[in-house]
């Protein structure tokens, strides 16, 4: 009896397919036939549709559960990374704590005040910024009573963007790094390499391209592009280790007589709202 409905099942639903073929050829047939009743027309599509759907369901409902594990899949992925990547910081974290631990004991057996690469920082807003000067001169809101002090550099996001040059009580004058004043004072750089570094003087903005111009290179033999650019610190005014960006390549002089090297900024230049003024424990002494 069991198996007398199963086959009844089955036939049913050969019957079913069948007839919906059967319909479906019918209805393109007679779709461009004026003649036809409309009522024959919008029964048999309506029966395609519903036995379509019946047949459509289980494998939209597989497709939907295999987007889900895809998903489910790749969130437990990205969270197994996520959890390695915390494990490396907190890593990295212990290891700087260390550093400066030992960095500390050894500047008390030498008896160092303060190294090239000691610093504090002020955040500041950037108050005025005339269009007349945009790639020369902005104001902040930062001043004596905040301790800030004239020549003490400026960065903004990642990057290198300029000097104080005034100070007043409760604002101050930064010279960029972009302007064209040819007797703004320059940075003392370094070419981080992999052997060497490779030292000179962030001097010029070339504003056709963009870039920062380093002069008075020593070497620019083993220079490569993507290499990064740092403060020295050898200029006395501003710290060691602030970032000024990337190598971009090397150009010979209007006399091609000595190469300069072209450095895309970390910061952007054009566009910001926000400063960070660097105060040297060095220059500070000073």
């Amino acid at each position: 009896m069991q198996k007398f409905f199963s086959n009844k099942k089955l036939i049913i639903l050969m019957i079913l397919i069948i007839v919906t073929f059967g319909l479906l050829a019918v209805t393109v047939n007679i779709r461009d036939n004026k003649d036809t009743p409309p009522v024959v027309q919008q029964v048999g599509n309506d029966v395609v549709s519903v036995v379509g759907g019946v047949f459509a369901y289980p494998t939209n409902a597989v497709k939907n559960a295999t987007s889900e594990f895809s998903d489910l899949y790749n969130t437990y992925s990205e969270n197994k990374r996520l959890k390695a990547r915390i494990g490396e910081l907190a890593q990295n974290k212990a290891k700087l704590a260390v550093v400066q631990d030992e960095n500390k004991k050894l500047k008390q057996e030498l008896k160092l005040d303060g190294t090239l690469t000691d610093y504090t920082t002020v955040n500041a807003s950037v108050l005025t910024r005339s269009p007349s000067s945009w790639q020369s001169y902005l104001t902040i809101n930062r001043g004596q009573t905040s301790g800030i002090k004239k020549d003490m550099p400026v960065m903004s996001g990642k990057g290198l963007i300029g000097r104080i040059v005034e100070v007043d009580k409760i604002s101050s004058k930064v010279e960029l790094i972009s302007t064209d004043n040819e007797l703004n004072d320059k940075f003392a750089s370094e070419i981080l390499g992999e052997n060497k570094n490779i030292t000179g003087v962030v001097s010029r903005y070339d504003s056709s391209t963009g870039d920062l111009v380093m002069e008075n290179v020593n070497s620019t033999k083993n220079i490569k592009k993507g290499q990064s650019v740092i403060t020295s610190g050898l200029g006395g005014l501003t710290p060691r280790g602030l970032y000024i960006g990337k190598v971009y390549g090397i150009k010979k002089d209007n006399y091609g007589m000595t190469n300069s090297v072209y450095i895309t900024p970390a910061a952007e230049l054009r566009n910001f709202t926000v400063v960070t003024v660097i105060k040297s424990s060095v220059s500070g002494e000073n």
